[in-house]
């Protein structure tokens, strides 16, 4: 009896089983921490200089893929930000031995963009692990990290960038360094400044009032167009400038002002003093006599002798808002 022969054949792999995808890196040999507030760009740079690596290498070596654009590994002020899409920056986690949540919570601009959200009907979410660069407006460039911080945090470098809440300088009361501002070549030393010190400690009792964080918006506007207009605490802040500046030469060899790329630090003490004092304001807004209380309390907080904002002061329009 003939017996037909059956040839054997192989089934197709199925795209989405997960034994079928190239294994993801293990842990990594070095953990390096990232800085809180820290660029992502910056963290994987240090990350891969802990290797003795260029940035794409070591990204080609956790199977990361990177589209080509305008990002900066090379120290220089970053121009760029790196964005992972989720399988990026999960390979990224598990390479740096750090939780996912907690590298999303120090790296802010780690999180996938809007443009980086899954589709509702799409079966693969983010799709294979890749990175882009994303273009940086000046207003939202990190600035440099506490170089102290950086060297107990890393591997023979420091340099890093952060991104500091807006509206507030990177300070460090620690080790007394400070940035305002990415153009500056170094932190700046505070040293001379204790009143900025005396700020962040102020900054972090004030921040937990729930409406503290729409009254810094409004702080920051209001001693910015002072600052800006000559107003009210000119000289205070002319005489702080000069002794930071003094301690600090290099910020007059930028390619820009110290009066300008200075002006959060300078500003800092009174905008959170008068933060701290909007918060005061109750919802519905202050009546006549209430306003006139108002600006003699906030001018003995700011120790000046009295406050009268003109109409087209912010401050007049938020005293105004009801």
């Amino acid at each position: 009896m003939n017996r037909a022969v059956t040839t054997p054949t192989t089934a197709p792999i199925p795209a989405g089983a997960a034994w079928a995808r190239p294994a993801a890196p293990g842990p990594g040999v070095f953990r390096v921490r990232p800085l809180p507030g820290e660029a992502t760009a910056s963290y994987t740079t240090r990350l891969a200089a802990a290797y003795r690596l260029p940035l794409p290498h070591l990204l080609d070596g956790l199977g990361i893929h990177l589209n080509p654009g305008p990002g900066s590994t090379n120290g220089a002020a970053p121009t760029a930000e790196l964005h992972l899409n989720l399988p990026a920056a999960a390979r990224l986690a598990a390479h740096a031995r750090t939780p996912q949540p907690h590298l999303l919570r120090a790296l802010p601009r780690l999180a996938p963009g809007p443009h980086e959200r899954p589709a509702p009907t799409s079966h693969t979410p983010a799709g294979p692990p890749a990175a882009h660069w994303q273009p940086l407006e000046p207003a939202h460039r990190p600035v440099r990290a506490c170089t102290a911080c950086v060297l107990h945090r890393s591997r023979g470098t420091s340099t890093a960038w952060i991104h500091p809440p807006d509206h507030t300088p990177a300070l460090c009361t620690r080790h007394q360094q400070a940035a305002d501002d990415p153009r500056h070549t170094a932190p700046l030393d505070i040293a001379a400044l204790p009143e900025l010190t005396r700020a962040h400690h102020q900054h972090r009792r004030a921040a937990r009032h729930p409406a503290f964080t729409t009254a810094l918006t409004w702080a920051a506007t209001i001693t910015t167009r002072w600052y800006d207009h000559h107003q009210h605490l000119t000289d205070r802040w002319h005489t702080r400038l000069t002794r930071l500046t003094t301690t600090n030469p290099h910020t007059q060899h930028g390619p820009a002002s110290p009066t300008l790329t200075c002006r959060t630090l300078i500003t800092y003490p009174e905008t959170l003093t008068l933060a701290a004092t909007l918060t005061r304001i109750p919802p519905h807004g202050l009546t006549p006599n209430a306003q006139a209380r108002f600006l003699h309390h906030l001018a003995d907080q700011l120790e000046i002798n009295h406050l009268t904002p003109a109409t087209h002061d912010p401050l007049w329009t938020r005293i105004h808002t009801r």
